[in-house]
């Protein structure tokens, strides 16, 4: 676990249920996995609860985040999974007809509205973009499409229409059946694809709310509409994904790393956790060592202070997937060192500034003081979130005191959370973490801590913080060894 807990950026990984044995997740785990992401369009609910059931046999820690597909376009399956190729100037008929096979005289997409809503001129990106066209001629129908540049046209594949709002329903009846079956598996994470407004993410959190579960939603920006109303998405989300492959066919790409670094600011700003996605160590899916551009891609995220990066084919499916977690570890820990704590105070609501307060005063004081961690405890999560959207270069070391909680922070910057029962009040609490922390040796007797708590009464916010060295803070309390018992 030593990679695992030098670093504070977190990793999500993505896993197929062809590669989810418990040796495998115990392996990445221990090299510095602390998400596991399940790609709904890509598995089946029964494929799904295998990943599920292997991941818990290796850590009750390990957050899930199944991933919806949500309002997404694609081209349907194609006769015996053969594409057709396309040359430059050649024209394609696209007809939405979603339960009809694709062929080379009628390419099918899986929106019904698909003619009707994309005007004559638009822009039309199969497969990430590979394949681009533009729409010449307009029928009830389908729309007339010349080809601009060459190559094989597949079933199954992403269609983006840039700059045009489409009218699909925010989810799918697949995606309603994948978010009950969450619920009913207690799953942490809803990852929502394709967020535009914050009705899509309300859309989400009516079923939540009807089935009162405790899982978050984090909404993917991979859309003009989502960036543009980020504010309001994040009022009503958890935390955001930037989901950078459809983001960077769906606006221009060279402002990809502007969106990237403002959506960050965004989320540290209101103390929300933010994740960068997609091709991150894309080469690894075939080769053992990431590329020049690679290291810096994740490097610059972690300069930005994102909260986790994740992966995707490089652990679903590809030849190097340790090596792929290892790597990212590795470039996270190297960053990490240059990284000072900022001073901006997050946004959050007025009953919660005391906490605010505390957390800014407490990672103000580890500029000057060798803190060599941070320790609290919760009933929400909001107080680490606190903590962490400062950034801090210590840990932070959380006793949780309901389950679902040590998973929940699993996507937060320097959390280390660690399942507890609720204690009597401050001095218990502050007796046992210290002590539990030390012989789980996170700290030592003469390491500087600073610790956060609150009212146990009311069960509020972080009320207090105090610093000192770990054997002082046991001797100043009474003897009596709440800890043993």
């Amino acid at each position: 676990m030593k990679l695992a807990l030098e670093k504070r950026t977190k990793i999500v990984a993505t896993i197929s249920d062809h590669r989810c044995d418990v040796e495998f997740l115990q392996e990445l785990y221990e090299t510095g996995m602390n998400v596991v992401r399940i790609n709904t369009a890509h598995q089946t609910l029964e494929s799904s609860m295998k990943i599920v059931e292997n991941v818990r046999k290796v850590s009750s820690k390990i957050g899930i985040l199944v991933d919806t597909k949500g309002p997404e376009i694609r081209t349907t399956a194609m006769a015996n999974n053969v594409g057709f190729e396309v040359a430059a100037g050649d024209t394609v008929k696209i007809s939405g007809n979603p339960a009809t096979l694709s062929c080379r005289e009628m390419l099918c997409v899986n929106y019904a509205g698909f003619a009707s809503d994309v005007p004559l001129g638009a822009a039309v990106l199969i497969d990430d973009g590979d394949l681009q066209l533009t729409v010449v001629d307009k029928n009830p129908d389908f729309l007339l499409c010349k080809v601009l540049n060459g190559g094989v046209v597949k079933g199954r594949k992403t269609v983006n229409i840039p700059g045009v709002e489409i009218s699909l329903p925010s989810l799918s009846s697949r995606d309603v059946e994948y978010i009950r079956w969450a619920v009913d598996n207690s799953i942490d994470f809803i990852a929502h694809s394709f967020v535009r407004t914050k009705d899509d993410v309300l859309a989400v959190q009516k079923i939540l709310d009807e089935r009162r579960s405790h899982i978050k939603i984090i909404a993917k920006i991979e859309n003009r509409q989502g960036v543009d109303n980020i504010d309001e998405i994040l009022d009503n989300a958890y935390g955001i994904m930037v989901a950078r492959g459809d983001l960077g066919v769906e606006v221009e790409f060279e402002e990809i790393p502007g969106i990237q670094k403002m959506l960050i600011e965004k989320c540290q700003a209101c103390g929300k956790p933010v994740i960068i996605a997609t091709q991150m160590l894309h080469s690894m899916i075939e080769r053992p060592r990431p590329t020049r551009a690679e290291i810096t891609d994740v490097a610059n995220a972690i300069y930005q202070r994102t909260d986790a990066i994740m992966l995707s084919g490089e652990t679903a499916n590809g030849a190097y997937p340790v090596e792929s977690v290892r790597a990212m570890s590795k470039i996270a820990i190297a960053v990490e060192k240059d990284l000072q704590p900022h001073e901006r105070q997050p946004n959050v609501g007025i009953s919660d500034k005391v906490a605010i307060v505390l957390s800014k005063s407490a990672v103000q004081a580890s500029r000057e003081l060798p803190i060599r961690a941070f320790v609290t405890d919760t009933y929400t999560g909001r107080v680490p979130r606190y903590l962490a959207a400062f950034r801090s270069r210590s840990p932070i070391f959380v006793l949780c005191y309901l389950d679902h909680l040590t998973r929940e922070l699993s996507l937060s910057y320097g959390v280390y959370c660690y399942p507890a029962t609720p204690l009597k009040n401050n001095d218990e609490f502050l007796r046992y973490a210290i002590r539990f922390l030390r012989d789980q040796r996170c700290i030592n007797s003469a390491d500087m801590v600073a610790v956060m708590a609150g009212n146990y009464y009311f069960r509020g916010a972080a009320t207090y913080l105090e610093i000192g060295i770990v054997q002082n803070l046991i001797s100043e309390l009474n003897q009596e060894d709440y800890y043993a018992s």
